[in-house]
């Protein structure tokens, strides 16, 4: 049984004749990487992973205030993953909210908007750690962690794809399934295009997660293979021979054209090697956004509901390590 949060908790061992079946449980609304380094390390205690998903008011306490993970915590069976700092779906809301470009890389945060984020994760009795806001750092170790590590292999089909991918959601997991389903053994190579190039051809406050969020993001699907950083927005004769690349692939999304009004894709086609893909899926970024903008007061009161209850759980953790002393 696992929760994401802080490090610790204990769990008795498995018996070593049988598999062990791991259960974790969650809200996963808008799944981040944060999320998928919580199920990362939930698979790596186990044989089997069982993932929980909670209706829409994520669960901390039962309707009489008790823990939820009373009984499992009592019978040893509790543990808990290592929180991913620096991410949080409150923090990624707040952004679309805000309509600022201050979390792109490299962009100084101005107090207005610190100010106003902090009203998504703060309650009016306080903070939790939980649901609260902090800056993500980007560390090798991170990139490490969420990497394949493959490389690729004779025979193997080298597929590229590039674009944004920008709040990595099943509508991009659609499309690289989809990819990775034309070759026998592909092997795809994702193209992320850095902060501002994405902010040229989208606008407004895109992207909504900054580079180094996006690249843990693509790594962690299971059909990306590598992830090109900071990709060229126009896919190049070196890009395509240096990685030797079979075959380029894009979405049923617009193509915008280049700064000088080229085509990126215009390499690719010349060589023959370009194709459009459809993932089947009309879920888009946009989409996700406007869906938070619509429904912010709702959004809001949850997140404060949700934030008061698990400020409960602190201060019954609070409690109960007192009596232990």
């Amino acid at each position: 049984m696992l929760r994401n949060g802080a490090a610790g908790g204990g769990g008795g061992p498995a018996a070593a004749n049988r598999p062990v079946r791991v259960w974790c449980d969650g809200c996963y609304d808008m799944v981040h990487y944060g999320h998928s380094n919580q199920l990362r390390q939930a698979r790596a205690m186990g044989d089997y992973l069982i993932v929980g998903v909670h209706t829409d008011d994520d669960i901390t306490l039962t309707i009489d205030g008790k823990d939820t993970y009373e009984e499992v915590k009592t019978a040893g069976r509790y543990r808990e993953c290592k929180r991913t700092q620096g991410v949080s779906t409150t923090d990624l809301v707040g952004r679309m909210l805000l309509m600022t470009k201050a979390h792109h890389s490299n962009i100084d945060e101005d107090l207005d908007c610190r100010k106003h984020t902090d009203n998504f994760g703060k309650g009016p009795k306080g903070r939790s750690p939980w649901t609260g806001v902090s800056q993500f750092l980007q560390t090798s170790q991170k990139i490490i962690q969420f990497a394949s590590g493959k490389e690729p292999q004779p025979g193997d089909t080298i597929i590229y794809v590039a674009g944004a991918f920008d709040l990595f959601h099943i509508g991009h997991v659609d499309f690289l399934e989809k990819v990775h389903q034309l070759a026998e053994k592909p092997y795809i190579i994702a193209g992320l295009h850095f902060d501002q190039e994405v902010n040229r051809y989208k606008g407004k406050n895109y992207p909504i997660m900054n580079i180094h969020e996006r690249t843990l993001s693509v790594l962690a699907c299971r059909y990306v293979s590598e992830v090109v950083i900071g990709a060229p927005y126009a896919v190049t004769a070196d890009l395509l021979d240096h990685f030797k690349v079979t075959l380029v692939c894009h979405g049923m999304t617009e193509v915008v054209p280049d700064k000088d009004g080229s085509d990126p894709y215009q390499e690719p086609k010349r060589r023959g090697i370009f194709q459009l893909v459809d993932s089947g899926s009309n879920l888009t970024t946009d989409l996700i956004v406007q869906r938070i903008i619509k429904n912010r007061l709702e959004f809001e009161a949850r997140n404060q509901k949700k934030e008061a209850k698990e400020l409960a759980v602190l201060e019954a953790m609070r409690r109960l390590d007192e009596e232990k002393h």
